[in-house]
């Protein structure tokens, strides 16, 4: 009996000792909560904000707003020739710029019909490196040019270890993703900034912010656009112009169902003129963003999913 009550004056002393510490503790736990909350508040607003408002909001005058014409290159993609098509759809000009104008005409033709704006095609291989900028500054010369789409070539997202990649296709890599869409914006951005208004719109991967291994080159070329998007935003943010990184997941393909549906769209894949739009309403809100609400949700998933952990499940899949 003596042991008992020895035991219970021990547990109550230790209790005592200890409340000023389980006290502590219980107010670290509170603001942590509290923090989280209010950083999901935050996140769920800004969503709400980023994509669900603008679709309200009446269809803004683009040609106003940044300028008459719009510079795509890499309209050979899915989203790329998609927001061209939107562009087009609020009546601005649209130039194509590509190394094979063959590939791209039948969207010039198909844009100019649907939506009645003037289209040009301009021919640019950027593996001669700077000397092709000249036959593009012709082109632009005398049009207001608004806006500058800049998309990566997908058709080099391919899965080879970085050894075994043959030289000609880590160059058209670089020139491709990288230079072309670094020469064009140093030949473009000028022109923006001395009318004090434009938009320069970098079209990389929501994959961009983690290492990709067995595409080594291609993932960096997509992080390259995100970060050079983001740093221009920051210096000429100020002064009237928009860079936006556009950090998009995958969009539906482009064979048909019977149905005349897009195979493959859906909820995570939204069939490539939907995505523009959604894209497009963002302008001006966000100079990062992938444009489309449930690829944002991905986004947040892949940020916050350990190295280790997408590092073993790409390996897997490739």
């Amino acid at each position: 009996m003596a042991a008992v009550d020895s035991f219970h004056l021990l547990y109550r002393e230790i209790a005592r000792s200890c409340n000023c510490y389980v006290e502590t503790l219980a107010v670290v736990g509170a603001f942590y909560t509290a923090s989280k909350a209010i950083v999901f508040a935050r996140d769920c607003y800004r969503l709400i904000r980023l994509h669900f408002i603008p679709r309200l909001m009446h269809n803004r005058d683009l040609v106003r707003q940044f300028g008459e014409w719009a510079v795509i290159y890499g309209a050979s993609e899915a989203i790329a020739r998609a927001y061209a098509e939107e562009l087009a759809r609020h009546g601005v000009g649209i130039i194509l710029i590509s190394r094979d104008s063959s590939s791209v005409e039948s969207t010039a033709r198909a844009i100019a019909d649907s939506h009645g704006v003037q289209t040009v095609l301009v021919q640019a291989d950027f593996s001669q490196g700077h000397n092709v900028c000249s036959t593009i500054k012709d082109a632009l010369r005398n049009k207001e040019i608004g806006f500058l789409v800049n998309s990566v070539d997908l058709s080099l997202d391919c899965p080879q270890s970085f050894t075994d990649l043959p030289e000609d296709q880590l160059w058209d890599t670089i020139n491709r993703n990288v230079t072309a869409a670094t020469l064009l914006t140093r030949i473009v951005l000028p022109g923006m900034v001395e009318r004090g208004r434009g938009a320069v719109v970098n079209i990389s991967s929501g994959r961009c912010c983690k290492p990709t291994p067995n595409k080594a080159a291609f993932s960096a070329s997509t992080a390259y656009l995100d970060h050079v998007s983001r740093a221009l935003h920051y210096e000429y943010g100020h002064r009237g112009i928009l860079v936006q990184s556009l950090v998009p997941f995958g969009v539906a393909t482009q064979q048909t169902s019977e149905r005349g549906r897009l195979r493959g769209s859906g909820w995570l894949l939204p069939e490539p003129h939907v995505y523009a739009r959604h894209a497009i309403s963002t302008l001006g809100i966000s100079h990062r963003t992938t444009g489309y609400w449930p690829h944002s949700l991905q986004f947040w998933l892949l940020q916050y999913m350990p190295e280790w952990m997408w590092v073993w499940g790409t390996l897997i899949l490739t």
